[in-house]
């Protein structure tokens, strides 16, 4: 996979992210106040790790075609843990 389609599917992928964040605010809603404050806190580490990943994003654009593909490595990383965690989350 080159670069730009790299970068559009992570842009993608970070916005279907939001969007499944924005749900699991919404449950969060829903719990007891205990529970709640476990799954808020749970989200907000979520955040943390999509704002890194939207941090990598803008060096990964910045980034040479020599270097991108170490940055790859990171993101790809990353990616994989947030997706574990909204699954962990959600299901």
């Amino acid at each position: 996979m080159d670069k730009t389609t790299y970068k559009e599917k992570l842009e993608a992928q970070l916005k279907e992210w939001q969007g499944e964040i924005d749900k699991l605010k919404a449950e969060a809603e829903k719990k007891s106040t205990e529970t709640k404050a476990t799954y808020q806190e749970r989200i907000n580490e979520l955040e943390q790790r999509t704002n890194q990943v939207k941090e990598k994003l803008s060096i990964l654009k910045e980034a040479s075609d020599d270097k991108w593909e170490g940055v790859r490595k990171e993101i790809d990383k990353e990616t994989t843990e947030i997706k574990a965690q909204i699954k962990d989350l959600l299901y």
